[in-house]
């Protein structure tokens, strides 16, 4: 009861909100040097209670017009017209309408869609500055029964944007660094390496477990991370996490669009939690259980040592007195008996009555 604390009224009942805001630069340093900052890498701005940071990304420029389809659809694979169907039906994975025709010298079916179409075969390195990304968890708790809320903030403004979480040092911290978050998640520095390249999703669990008793003060977060997809060594189909999205314009009267394959780490926040705090009907019926519990346990006890013990016959014997009822008169009966015929013998009744059996029997009359 003490350990279990069955003398407190409990409400698991949380409201719960979270909000998440991160904050990084990335420079990429290809044909020309890019930068990247949160609106670049957060896809979409908001979502409910999980975010996407993007660590790694294939971008196409695109307009519509018909041209080659994508080296990774076997079906489209040419020697001429004869091999490309015009009226489908298309493979699943098509990136446009079959035109018919077979173009050379690429040796693919035509098709009439975006082009040039995307050429994910081949991923390029990830973003390594997203390690240096912080995420900023704001939690806003309410316990409705004891209406108590809380917030998972306890740092002033000033120390708030210089600390940073970690398990030992700084446990209450709302600030979390991307690197930090996998070396938590994740010991081996090459699965690491290739949840940066494709993707990954990891949980944030904060647990509110309070025990008002001790004061409101002393009602804060514990956090907990985990990783919630495969391994890559594990995964055989589909590792990692990505999505597509793309971006219209128009130049004059042609359309365009730059599309965008976006790999990235899923972050999702869990809230869980349970307040208890002192109550004395409870304390009462929690002792009245246990007392219940206590007198059902000779009665098991019993059960037990009769049936299910190997001396079970000794303990029968110590248990239970053996009564031999197979006489008419039970020499408990017989001495009721005795004892009444004695009573009777010196009640006025019988002796009036043996009196008139002497005098008969003084007569010479037969009895």
């Amino acid at each position: 009861m003490w350990y279990k604390r069955g003398y407190q009224d409990r409400d698991p009942s949380l409201i719960s909100s979270v909000t998440l805001k991160v904050k990084g630069i990335a420079n990429l340093n290809k044909s020309q040097t890019i930068t990247l900052d949160n609106a670049d890498f957060v896809i979409p701005p908001q979502e409910n209670n999980a975010l996407f940071i993007m660590t790694n990304f294939i971008r196409t420029d695109q307009q519509p017009k018909r041209c080659a389809e994508a080296s990774d659809i076997r079906e489209a694979k040419c020697a001429n017209d004869t091999h490309c169907k015009k009226f489908g039906p298309f493979p699943s994975k098509s990136n446009g309408r079959w035109t018919g025709k077979c173009r050379s010298p690429e040796g693919r079916c035509e098709i009439e869609g975006w082009c040039p179409v995307e050429n994910d075969i081949v991923i390029p390195e990830p973003i390594m500055d997203s390690l240096n990304f912080t995420i900023f968890v704001k939690n806003f708790v309410e316990f409705t029964r004891f209406h108590i809320a809380r917030t998972n903030i306890f740092h002033d403004s000033q120390a708030i944007k210089k600390c940073l979480y970690h398990p030992e040092n700084d446990k209450y911290c709302p600030i979390f660094r991307v690197g930090d978050l996998l070396n938590i998640v994740e010991p081996d520095d090459e699965e690491r390496h290739k949840m940066l390249i494709s993707g990954a999703v990891v949980r944030i669990k904060v647990d509110w477990m309070c025990n008002l008793d001790l004061g409101e003060e002393e009602c804060k977060p514990k956090y907990s991370f985990g990783r919630l997809d495969s391994r890559s060594r594990d995964e055989q189909f589909s590792f990692g996490f990505n999505f597509r999205y793309a971006s219209h314009w128009k130049v004059g009267n042609r359309s365009h669009r730059t599309l965008t394959k976006a790999f990235g780490l899923r972050l999702i926040v869990t809230v869980n939690g349970e307040a208890g705090r002192f109550d004395f009907l409870v304390l009462t019926l929690n002792i009245g259980s246990m007392i219940g519990v206590l007198g059902l346990a000779t009665f098991i006890c019993d059960i037990v040592a009769l049936y299910f013990c190997k001396q079970g016959s000794i303990y029968r014997k110590q248990k239970f007195q053996t009564i031999n009822l197979t006489s008419t008169t039970t020499p408990a009966v017989a001495i009721i008996d005795q004892q009444i015929s004695l009573n009777d013998e010196k009640s006025p009744i019988q002796q009036t009555r043996n009196k008139q059996l002497n005098s008969h029997l003084a007569d010479g009359d037969e009895c």
